[in-house]
C-alpha cells in the first residue's frame, strides 16, 4: 500500500511539472499563436531569433478591408518579415488599446487603417515616441508629421473618374445634353460625398455645358436608395442619368429604374466596386453603365512596403508624413475584358 502511494505521488508530481511547462510557454497577454488581442491573428515569413516583426491594422469585417489586410500580409510575405494582423472593429478605444499592446510587444512598426484623423493621432505619435514606425492607409493625415508614409484613394478622383465615362457617354449617345439625378450621402459624410460630387459634376461639365443637374437627394444605403431614387423618377420623369456615390446609391438607384420600367432609357453610373454592382453591371438590362472602385490591396501592399523598408533602415525620407493616392478603378460596361480582368483578379486575392 506504501508502495503504490509512493508511486501515486512521483506520478501525480511528474503531471504538475509538465503543465506548468507548458503554461509557461505561452507569452503573456497572447495565445500562443502570434496574436495581439482580440480579433488579432498572426503570421510569419522568416523565422529565428532577432526577426522583425510588424501589425497590420484594419477597423471593419468587409471585402474592402479584407483586401485591405491581404495587401499587408502579402508585402510583409514578400519581405520575409512576420506579420500580426488585427481589426478595431470600428471602436476608438480598442483601436488605442491594440496601439498600445502592439508597442508593449515591441513590434518594429505598424501599418494601420485609423479611425479618425484628430482622435486616432496620440496613440500613433506615442507608438512613434517609443520606437515603433507608423504607415497609414485609407486616410490623409495632415497633422502627422511622423509617420513613415501612408496610402488612400482620393474622393475626388473617384468621381473624375466616373465623371469621365458618364461625360463620354452623354457626348456620344444624347449629344451633349443630359438632365442628371444626383444620389449622395452628404448629411452623413459631408466632406467625403461632396468631394465625389465635385469631381463628378466638373468633369460631366467640362466635356458638356449643357447638362442639367435637376434633383440632388441623399440616400446611402440600399433600400432608402430605392424609394428615393423613385420619388426622384416621379418628379422628373426626363431624368436621363443617375449618378450615385457610393454601393448602396448606386444599386437603390439601379433597382428604382428597373422597377419604374424604365431600363433602356436611364442610364446609371455609380460608385464602389463590389460583387452586386459587377452583376449589375453585366447584366442585359443595360441600365448600370460604369462604377468606380477603390484599390485597397494596394494601398496595403504599399503601406507595408514602405513601412518594411524603414524598419529595415532603408531611406524613406522622400515619403515621411506625406500621403499618397491611389488611382480608382473603372469598370465599364464597355470593356468587358477589364471586369474580367478584375473579378479573376479579386477571386485570386480572396481566395487566399
Amino acid at each position: 500500500m506504501k508502495q503504490w502511494r509512493k508511486s501515486l505521488l512521483i506520478g501525480v508530481s511528474t503531471l504538475l511539472t509538465v503543465m506548468l511547462a507548458a503554461c509557461s510557454s505561452t507569452p503573456a497577454g497572447g495565445n500562443g499563436s502570434g496574436s495581439a488581442g482580440s480579433g488579432a491573428s498572426g503570421s510569419s515569413g522568416s523565422s529565428g531569433g532577432g526577426e522583425l516583426t510588424v501589425a497590420g491594422v484594419v477597423f471593419q469585417e468587409d471585402q474592402f478591408m479584407k483586401l485591405l489586410s491581404i495587401g499587408y500580409e502579402d508585402a510583409a510575405k514578400a519581405a520575409g518579415v512576420k506579420i500580426l494582423t488585427s481589426n478595431t472593429g470600428n471602436d476608438q478605444g480598442k483601436e488605442a488599446e491594440l496601439i498600445n499592446t502592439y508597442v508593449a510587444q515591441k513590434v518594429n512598426g505598424i501599418a494601420i487603417a485609423p479611425l479618425n484623423q484628430e482622435s486616432s493621432i496620440a496613440a500613433l505619435q506615442r507608438a512613434d515616441e517609443q520606437g515603433v514606425k507608423v504607415a497609414v492607409t485609407n486616410i490623409s493625415l495632415s497633422n502627422a508629421p511622423f509617420i513613415v508614409g501612408g496610402f488612400t484613394s482620393d474622393n475626388q478622383n473617384i468621381g473624375q473618374i466616373t465623371g469621365k465615362a458618364a461625360a463620354a457617354y452623354i457626348k456620344e449617345k444624347l449629344g451633349g445634353k443630359a438632365k442628371i439625378a444626383i444620389i449622395q450621402y452628404k448629411s452623413l459624410l459631408p466632406e467625403q460625398s461632396a468631394a465625389r460630387y465635385t469631381g463628378f459634376v466638373e468633369e460631366v461639365k467640362k466635356e458638356n455645358p449643357d447638362v442639367e443637374i435637376v434633383a440632388d437627394q441623399d440616400a446611402w444605403i440600399q433600400d432608402k436608395a430605392v424609394a428615393v431614387t423613385g420619388d426622384v423618377l416621379t418628379a422628373h420623369p426626363d431624368v436621363d442619368i443617375i449618378w450615385a456615390a457610393n454601393e448602396g446609391g448606386t444599386i437603390g438607384a439601379v433597382m428604382a429604374v428597373k422597377n419604374a420600367g424604365k431600363a433602356g432609357k436611364i442610364k446609371v453610373f455609380g460608385t464602389d466596386a463590389s460583387d452586386q454592382l459587377i452583376f449589375m453591371l453585366k447584366a442585359d438590362d443595360d441600365i448600370l453603365q460604369a462604377i468606380t472602385g477603390q484599390d485597397p490591396y494596394t494601398m496595403g501592399y504599399k503601406a507595408m512596403e514602405l513601412l518594411i523598408k524603414q524598419v529595415k533602415g532603408e531611406d524613406v525620407s522622400a515619403s515621411k508624413g506625406k500621403t499618397e493616392i491611389v488611382d480608382g478603378i473603372l469598370l465599364s460596361r464597355s470593356n468587358p475584358d477589364g471586369i474580367a480582368k478584375f473579378e479573376a483578379d479579386l477571386k485570386a486575392k480572396m481566395g487566399k
